[in-house]
């Protein structure tokens, strides 16, 4: 008699926990909107240590949800209430409880894109994190000269002024300035191909060499069919121990520069003053991309020694002093006093 009671009760609790994992499992399907219409996405931010209790009294006030309760047990009878990720999430009303869930678990919070363009600066670059607000701009800063951060990313440098890759990359709202240079290090990497590592110890440059001429060359043109000649002229010029004379080097060396350079910044003691400084300055002025990075690793073959810009965003590039003055005159003199001679 008391067996069977027992085998009752038991059989009745089977029967009762299924009906309820029944209705658990029609209530993780039932969304709270079934018409499209009144899907409309919403950025729901989950906060960083936030219970699953304020999970999902979130979620319901939101109204992505129809009782926070059942969420609870939704999220203990997957033990998924403490695997929860922080962060911005894109959730909308016509989804179902458990894809909610699912989406929290797995940390699929949405991304947002940072461009860096090329030529641009650890300044430049920072300012974008501190527009956009997705990134520390302030810890990004430091970590970019700090030198332990630095030897950690097996870089030998003082700075890391030219090894953040320029590209566009999507990153969650809070990332860590670290993850995010360590990304930017990371596709250096990938484009600096070990042919292309093979090709600069042939010509006896190292990568910090090599990032330091692309970079130049960056800031030089934009004109993607100008960069190897530009190379050309920086190589010829080392070998033979010429000054590069290149102006964006001296603009990065001075403390301040409202946009127009003068005749004694090019006597600035800076050791960016490649006019005073012959070979290479210290280190990249900019993040050089690939083009630029190819074209210091393959120059053309040419004899250039100078260029001057056609005021059209291309250059006019010359093997002689003699030609490259008449280039002067004709493209920067001469139309400088046809300028001035108007206003008057």
């Amino acid at each position: 008699m008391y067996g069977r009671l027992i085998l009752l009760i038991i059989l009745v609790a089977f029967l009762v926990a299924g009906v309820i994992g029944y209705q658990m499992t029609r209530w993780a399907d039932s969304p709270v909107a079934t018409d499209p219409r009144q899907a409309q996405p919403k950025i729901v931010t989950i906060p960083e240590g936030a219970t699953f209790q304020q999970i999902a009294a979130q979620l319901e006030r939101e109204r992505l949800i129809k009782s926070r309760s059942r969420f609870v047990l939704l999220g203990r009878s997957h033990s998924a209430d403490r695997r929860i990720i922080s962060g911005e999430y894109e959730l909308n009303p016509g989804m179902k409880p458990q894809e909610i869930l699912d989406k929290l678990v797995a940390g699929q919070v949405v991304l947002h894109p940072i461009t860096v363009p090329e030529g641009y600066s650890i300044a430049q670059i920072a300012d974008v994190l501190d527009i956009d607000k997705l990134v520390d701009a302030r810890e990004f800063r430091r970590l970019c000269t700090d030198r332990e951060f630095i030897r950690s990313l097996e870089i030998d440098a003082a700075s890391l002024e030219g090894y953040l890759f320029p590209d566009t990359y999507h990153v969650a709202r809070g990332t860590k300035a670290k993850d995010l240079i360590h990304v930017m290090v990371s596709k250096l990497w990938q484009v600096f191909t070990p042919a292309w590592r093979l090709r600069a110890a042939d010509m006896r440059m190292t990568m910090h060499q090599v990032l330091t001429l692309a970079s130049v060359i960056e800031k030089e043109t934009s004109v993607g069919e100008e960069r190897e000649l530009i190379s050309a002229v920086f190589h010829n010029r080392l070998r033979r121990k010429i000054p590069l004379q290149s102006d964006p080097t001296v603009i990065y060396g001075l403390e301040q520069f409202d946009g127009n350079l003068r005749k004694r910044d090019l006597s600035d003691h800076s050791p960016y003053n490649t006019y005073r400084v012959r070979g290479l300055p210290p280190g990249p002025i900019a993040s050089p991309g690939a083009q630029s990075i190819r074209a210091a690793l393959y120059p053309a073959n040419a004899a250039y020694l100078y260029f001057v810009s056609r005021n059209d965003g291309t250059h006019y590039f010359s093997s002689t002093l003699d030609e490259h003055n008449h280039a002067v005159e004709k493209f920067q003199k001469r139309p400088f006093r046809r300028m001035a001679g108007a206003r008057l």
